[in-house]
């Protein structure tokens, strides 16, 4: 099995633990993005995994390579050349005082770059999978552009292609992404969401569901997950279901609806101490695939994505640091947390 992401990396810039923005003179540094959070979790997971983008050709952008290659990813085909390196500065919240986000990447090398600068014949080369999220498209109009060409040349050479609908409302508008994520998604096999980018992203909105709020039906999600099946044919579609309590205290859980089978399972409910949230729903991803990359029962894929995804909010960064076995033992356990010696 193997598994190709695309999409930027960025440099994520975190005031120190959970103090306000600029409250230090310092700000703690490391790297991250939805795709590239992704090959990372798998390839912690055994998945020969690669991870395309561009960069510019300096310190930054080799740095940020080198911090993926050192959990295996490959990154041979990454491509290099103008343009700056996407920034996102980070505030963690704590109780009711909520993280905040705020995007410099504007102009960066992946969102100038152009369908032809990437040499789609030799990047698919001996690919199976092919996953992108909707973030990817976002970042320009030439990345919409390009997103269309990498997913129709996938689609044709019989790669399975998985995407996060992953709404970013500081990128772009509901309205244009569903312009565009509609023409997209006729090539999605698996679809992957949280609780409201089915409706921002598709126009599909579970009802008696509030994610200020915390409140969520797990019925109605059955239903949302059919009307993606109808609409777009894909072949499974997951959601990760989070309760927000507060910026400290999540609940969190997931779905997995199977079409060819009508079957859909829900995994067990965590109650999550938060740490750095960032990355859970990429880990969550990260477990699906994994899950239908080895022939996983439906049951056994959604309570192995969940169990990831909610180990992955109790540690610093994006990236995801849990291995298999660690998974499966929460999996197994009651999740209490107990010391292992």
């Amino acid at each position: 099995m193997r598994v190709l992401t695309f999409g930027e990396i960025l440099l994520r810039l975190s005031s120190p633990g959970y103090t306000r923005l600029f409250q230090k003179d310092s700000l703690e540094a490391t790297f991250c993005g939805s795709e590239v959070n992704v090959a990372v979790s798998l390839a912690k997971f055994g998945v020969d995994t690669t991870f395309l983008t561009k960069l510019p050709n300096s310190d930054v952008g080799h740095a940020a390579i080198n911090s993926i290659r050192y959990f295996g990813v490959n990154a041979d085909k990454v491509i290099y050349g103008s343009g700056r390196m996407g920034l996102f500065y980070l505030e963690k919240g704590v109780s009711q005082r909520p993280s905040k986000v705020m995007y410099d990447r504007q102009y960066s090398a992946i969102a100038e770059a152009k369908p032809d600068e990437f040499n789609w014949e030799a990047i698919f080369q001996d690919v199976d999978w092919f996953h992108w999220t909707g973030i990817t498209p976002a970042l320009s109009d030439s990345m919409i552009e390009t997103c269309l060409v990498a997913c129709k040349y996938a689609h044709n050479a019989g790669i399975t292609i998985s995407c996060d609908l992953n709404f970013r409302a500081k990128l772009w508008s509901s309205e244009i992404a569903q312009k565009t994520m509609k023409e997209l998604f006729k090539y999605v096999d698996i679809c992957i969401a949280n609780e409201e980018d089915a409706e921002k992203v598709l126009g599909i909105k579970a009802a008696n569901s509030n994610v200020n709020t915390g409140q969520i039906d797990k019925a109605k999600y059955l239903v949302v997950a059919q009307e993606i099946v109808k609409q777009y044919g894909c072949k499974y579609v997951a959601i990760s279901l989070r309760e927000s309590h507060s910026a400290s205290d999540n609940g969190w859980s997931g779905m997995l609806y199977n079409s060819s089978s009508d079957e859909c399972c829900f995994s067990k409910h965590y109650e999550i101490k938060l740490v750095d949230r960032l990355g859970g729903g990429d880990s969550f991803a990260a477990g699906i695939i994994f899950g239908l990359a080895n022939k996983m029962k439906t049951q056994d894929i959604i309570e192995f994505a969940a169990a990831a995804s909610c180990l992955k909010q109790t540690m610093e960064g994006d990236y995801n640091r849990s291995s298999v076995d660690e998974v499966m033992n929460l999996v197994n356990s009651n999740g209490t947390g107990r010391i292992q010696r």
